[in-house]
């Protein structure tokens, strides 16, 4: 297919006649309402976007028309769609008002859609798309240019009210929830928590619609994200900091630079080793606090229902734990600074961007076990039993365990293996398993009949 002729971002000028312009969305704002001067009565909405089309030129637009015009625009495309936008207006920035409320670009012009005059589609040519698709992925402002969340939180107050670039991965995407605004009209919020090698969660508040959605679509647990101006504000009633987007804002998803890869290669470690939930004690409910039982069925359902991560007490049997591997598939050793595994005995911790390096080393060792919880419903497999919870379920500290013979431990092992067990756990969706369930053992013991026959009689009613 022929290439499409068009003008470039960078030749772009008021005087330019008819110019057309193909570049990839890489950000986008709700539309607004505002009472139209010239008639009175009458309302006119607009909403913005920035579109790019090299990896040093990118533009805000505008659009302003009726509520119907403008509605079926911004519905037809979506960030990261390849667009061609034919007889815009080009006109120069008010710079103090684009400094304010759009994102800081490169061109000394904006472009404006009028719903008389200008054009816009989706572009469907493969080629062009292609070539533009990696630009969604660098970010808007120099990739050296942002604070880590340590530095955040350790200027507090000092850095309320600017606006700054994050670059973090993400932990967990809460839920929307809708609210009704001082003026009446229905608002939204969604709570992103991130965190790098140096703060385990931190939290960043989406308030758009368009924002909402890109993240919900785009963003998953472990992601990395480049966020350029952002604004951090001290929130009182937590007692810390907090980022939050707004029109300013660019979100650079996977981003391709040096540092975030960096950064991936840590956020998949923690994910991987669990660490993260290690890490985030303070947010687990108290063991005593769970009340609420339920089959191995029904733990699976709720987790594939809601991605909020969930508690309850299941009374299954174990039917996998292996505490008789070998010693080292049992016990492991991670670093104490960023939970990074490393061999027993080391002086040093392998992961480049542990928080520790350059400081005395040290380490933890504890019980990192798998094992399945099964009912008449199904099987959880691959439940993390980790210590503490796990010497408090055996009876044993990690130290005596390595003295025990392989005799001893395969007695230790079929004390609970095919025994109805009482399991608190929590449970999490998971990317990584097939089941797209991950549950993490929070307390484990041999079960009361008598407290297991009311229960079950219960569970199988409901059945």
């Amino acid at each position: 297919m022929a290439a499409i002729n068009h003008n470039s971002i960078s030749e772009l000028h008021p005087k330019l006649s008819h110019p057309k312009v193909i570049g990839i969305i890489i950000g986008k704002t709700d539309i607004k309402g505002f009472p139209d001067r010239k008639n009175f009565g009458v309302d006119r909405f607009t909403f913005g976007f920035t579109v790019k089309d090299s990896p040093d030129f990118f533009i805000n637009v505008s659009a302003w028309g009726s509520d119907g015009y403008i509605n079926r625009l911004c519905s037809s495309f979506s960030i990261g769609d390849v667009v061609i936008i034919e007889n815009p207006l080009v006109t120069t920035k008010d710079l103090e008002k684009e400094e304010r409320f759009c994102p800081t670009t490169p061109s000394p012009y904006r472009l404006m859609l009028a719903e008389a005059h200008s054009q816009m589609c989706l572009c469907v040519d493969v080629d062009t798309s292609d070539s533009l698709l990696p630009l969604i992925h660098m970010p808007v402002k120099d990739s050296r240019d942002f604070y880590p969340l340590g530095d955040i939180v350790a200027n507090g107050k000092s850095l309320d009210g600017s606006f700054i670039n994050i670059l973090a991965a993400v932990k967990a995407i809460g839920e929307m929830k809708l609210f009704r605004k001082s003026d009446g009209c229905q608002g939204q919020r969604m709570e992103v928590k991130l965190f790098d090698e140096l703060v385990s969660s931190f939290p960043l508040i989406c308030w758009d619609r368009e924002t909402i959605q890109h993240v919900q679509t785009s963003v998953s647990k472990g992601t990395v994200i480049f966020v350029a101006d952002t604004k951090i504000n001290f929130d009182s009633f937590r007692n810390g900091m907090t980022a939050a987007v707004n029109s300013k804002t660019i979100i650079t998803v996977n981003p391709d630079t040096q540092e975030a890869g960096l950064l991936c290669r840590y956020a998949t470690e923690m994910l991987e080793s669990g660490a993260l939930e290690q890490d985030d004690k303070a947010e687990d409910v108290q063991v005593e606090s769970i009340t609420a039982v339920y089959t191995v069925g029904q733990l699976k359902e709720k987790s594939q229902e809601s991605p909020e991560t969930s508690h309850g007490i299941t009374y299954s049997f174990i039917s996998k734990l292996d505490l008789d591997s070998c010693v080292s598939k049992v016990i492991r050793t991670r670093c104490a600074k960023c939970k990074f595994q490393v061999t027993e005995g080391t002086q040093y911790c392998n992961n480049q961007l542990c928080p520790g390096r350059g400081q005395v080393f040290s380490s933890i060792t504890g019980f990192d076990l798998m094992m399945n919880l099964t009912d008449h419903t199904g099987t959880l497999h691959a439940c993390t039993l980790r210590s503490p919870v796990a010497e408090a379920m055996l009876g044993c500290t990690t130290e005596q365990f390595t003295h025990l013979t392989d005799n001893e431990r395969t007695a230790m092992k079929w004390k609970f293996l095919l025994e109805r067990c009482k399991t608190y756990v929590k449970i999490l969706p998971s990317t990584r398993t097939k089941s797209g369930v991950r549950a993490v053992v929070l307390a484990c013991s041999l079960a009361d009949p008598g407290e297991v026959k009311q229960h079950m009689s219960t569970l199988l009613k409901g059945d």
